[in-house]
């Protein structure tokens, strides 16, 4: 990193005196790898018990992995909640369109041996489980038959309809926070009763009943291994709670424990990306735990309807099945095959069918004059996307922090004509921000405008009333509320998805966006517009897998090197509190501190104490919060709403965010709100402040990746600070692959459809 020190203005290091660190070195364990895809969580910091309560990510400690991909910790217990957990789910409910595939053979499943013995489970949560709905839990059922083999079955048809209205869960209520379904008093007792009787801390009743259902109690006593599809829970403690509950009749070979297996491994697949496995990786993850014939488990799970199973080549799939000498001894055909839960998959195939339905619906519209529109454009690619959209019902547009100003010059443009034009953002940051260009009306949230509080509402039929909507930062869309978008919009409506192939990918499983480049089965438009400056120009290299020197003569762009964890703790709290105010002139309050984890002797936890102490010092006295305080809610998997606290009531904390004030119930305080002076990459993503400082550590090691480097680095308006402890690592995640690779299937069924 010497070199671009020198040429990236390093100078600005002697501002930063060498000293003691404000805060601590933190007891938070080695960074690892979190276990929700671009997504970060903390373990708790006291003594865990071999059950605990979560917050469903199943994270560990450390640096976010922004390709996505998990932790591969010992399974020997349940993390604690935390507070502000990027999970996999995204807030939007998933479509379910279409009949399910099936497939299965009559054979009889062979024993199986079962695990060495697992640590006694205790019970005593280190907090509440917050049960969230739609996390992705895995639906678990001992089921009657066992199959040997699975046929694959072709893709099922998802029924495209004329616009249908899918709704969005977890929508942020403004005074009262996140509006939870009620769940039976009774129903929760009786499941704390059977999950404290086999040694697991009653804090996850509330999340069986929410998962499980009123008889949730009972089914956990029929088949313990079910506690596996709870947010969190593990294999080892599952399998202690299955044999406090079972006594004698708790088998190594039985196949409720195998069928829970499949269903978990597959959520936590998905909580690294993945919306499918390919077999041979899921019958090796179950051979690892002591499944003694995982073929048979994966066919047992496949008939009993758990899980679906498609061909990976689907266009050689049916070829291979007929030529002679490619079959099995059990007669089905070497076809290698993908394994999904069917949330996921539906989600996939619905997603397409909603693409190929906008893409045929449309017929155009008379009286509008696009090339007039084109001519005016700002741009030559914001014209071009402009011509794209007049000729389409649906075009992907790529491009970095510049290219913004190309959809939004479409929908000003699509409004100025008198259609009812809408752009929507991923965060409240960036609504604002096309707030200000497009005006009030014409910007919302992805999330506001499926919950009907933000934009034009549904028509009769369910549809969103509108005639283009321009999604930005659709990198951020999970594969669920991708499809629920492209479900919302009407037949022959324009559909405008605009985001940067080269920053982090979504929280939840899938790869919307980037599938539908891949699938080339609409227009798409690459924006050649540059992102301006020392940090645009510092941004798009790196983007291509370069990290060299820029000229920035007024400081956009400065490196800070330093030595250990102690020394990077200190010169980021100098620079926000007084190198970036007095030498760029951007406050602290408007200076963001970002790094890749929230474990660690420099993840979030630390830097935030180190920040508080010098920035507002107080006592925590609502719930370890002050007024003043700068604060991230996480009210669902996902979706992170910067504030600030301004007070507390008997019903909660209050806080004031972008978009409105937020009242966060006192029950969910503790798991949805955590100190932000410093975040996370993940959670930085979609927003932008004047000045970002952020801290590359030296353990950091392989989860820093390239995408992780562009989007951090990008965050930065003005002013761009490296607190540099990682020396050539840094050079060497932006040389490397942008993000690891996620197992999905859009793409195939894309083009399947646009092929029909």
């Amino acid at each position: 990193m010497a070199a671009e020190a020198a040429t990236m203005q390093a100078a600005e290091a002697a501002e930063v005196g060498a000293g003691a660190p404000a805060g601590t070195d933190g007891a938070d364990g080695a960074d690892g790898a979190d276990g929700a895809p671009e997504a970060e969580a903390e373990a708790t910091d006291d003594a865990q018990s071999s059950v605990e309560a979560t917050d469903g990510s199943g994270d560990e400690d450390g640096a976010e992995e922004p390709s996505g991909a998990g932790t591969e910790a010992s399974e020997t217990g349940v993390t604690a909640p935390d507070a502000g957990a990027d999970g996999p789910a995204s807030g939007a409910t998933g479509p379910a369109p279409g009949p399910r595939p099936s497939a299965g053979a009559d054979a009889p499943q062979s024993g199986v041996t079962g695990p060495g013995t697992a640590p006694q489970a205790s019970a005593g949560a280190d907090g509440p489980q917050d049960g969230r709905e739609g996390h992705g839990e895995a639906q678990t059922s001992s089921g009657a038959g066992a199959a040997a083999g699975v046929e694959a079955r072709p893709r099922a048809g998802a029924g495209a309809a004329s616009g249908g209205g899918a709704t969005a869960a977890g929508a942020r209520v403004r005074e009262g926070g996140l509006r939870k379904a009620a769940v039976d008093p009774a129903a929760v007792a009786a499941a704390k009763a059977v999950l404290e009787e086999g040694g697991a801390p009653g804090e996850l009743a509330e999340a069986a009943v929410r998962a499980l259902g009123e008889r949730a109690g009972e089914a956990l006593r029929e088949d313990p291994w079910l506690v596996l599809g709870l947010p969190g829970v593990r294999v080892e403690p599952a399998d202690t709670f299955a044999r406090a509950l079972l006594g004698a009749q708790c088998r190594p070979d039985d196949e409720r424990r195998a069928n829970a297996l499949v269903g978990w491994l597959l959520q936590r697949a998905a909580e690294k990306g993945h919306t499918a496995l390919r077999s041979a990786e899921l019958q090796a993850e179950l051979a690892a735990r002591a499944v003694p014939d995982p073929a048979a488990a994966v066919a047992s799970a496949v008939a009993d309807g758990q899980v679906l199973v498609f061909p990976e080549h689907p266009a050689t799939a049916s070829e291979a099945a007929n030529e002679e000498g490619d079959e099995d001894e059990d007669g089905a055909a070497d076809v290698p095959l993908l394994i999904g839960l069917d949330r996921y998959a539906l989600a996939e195939e619905s997603l397409a069918d909603g693409c190929v339905r906008l893409l045929r619906s449309f017929e155009g519209d008379h009286g509008t004059d696009w090339e007039k529109a084109a001519a005016g454009a700002p741009s030559k690619s914001a014209a071009e996307l402009i011509r794209a959209a007049a000729g389409s019902g649906l075009v992907v547009h790529s491009g970095g922090e510049a290219a913004r100003e190309e959809p939004t010059a479409l929908v000003a443009a699509a409004r100025a004509a008198g259609l009812r034009a809408y752009a929507a953002a991923y965060t409240a940051n960036g609504r604002r921000r096309l707030a200000e260009a497009l005006g009030e009306d014409a910007a919302v949230t992805v999330e506001a405008l499926l919950a009907g509080t933000q934009g034009p509402g549904r028509s009769g039929d369910g549809a969103l009333a509108l005639d283009l909507l321009a999604v930005l930062d659709a990198q951020q869309l999970g594969i669920e509320e991708a499809a629920s978008l492209v479900e919302a919009v009407p037949d022959g409506a324009r559909l405008v998805f605009s985001g940067d192939e080269h920053a982090m990918w979504s929280a939840g499983p899938g790869l919307a966006f980037a599938d539908m480049l891949a699938a080339k089965s609409c227009p798409r438009v690459a924006s050649r517009t540059p992102d301006p400056g020392p940090i645009g120009e510092l941004v798009s290299l790196i983007g291509i897998g370069e990290l060299a020197p820029v000229e920035a003569p007024d400081k956009e762009v400065v490196v800070v090197p330093v030595r250990d964890p102690r020394e990077a703790v200190h010169r980021t709290v100098q620079l926000v509190a007084d190198s970036v105010p007095r030498a760029i002139g951007v406050p602290a309050e408007r200076t963001q501190v970002i790094t890749p984890g929230h474990g660690g002797a420099v993840g979030t936890r630390v830097l935030n104490a180190a920040l508080k102490e010098r920035l507002n010092p107080g006592p925590g006295r609502f719930a370890g919060f002050d007024p003043g305080d700068r604060v991230v809610h996480v009210p669902v998997p996902g979706r992170t709403l910067p504030g600030t606290v301004v007070g507390a009531e008997p019903d909660g904390l209050r806080l004031e965010c972008e978009d409105g004030p937020v009242l966060v119930p006192r029950a969910d305080v503790a798991t949805t709100v955590r100190h932000a002076w410093a975040i996370t990459g993940h959670q930085a993503a979609g927003m932008r402040w004047p000045a970002v400082v952020v801290v590359v550590p030296g353990d950091a090691g392989p989860l820093l990746t390239r995408s992780w480097v562009y989007t951090a680095f990008a965050r930065g308006e003005r002013h761009l600070s490296v607190v540099q402890g990682a020396d050539q690592g840094l050079a060497q995640a932006v040389a490397g692959p942008q993000a690891a690779p996620r197992t999905t299937r859009l793409v195939t069924v894309l083009r399947e459809l646009a092929a029909d």
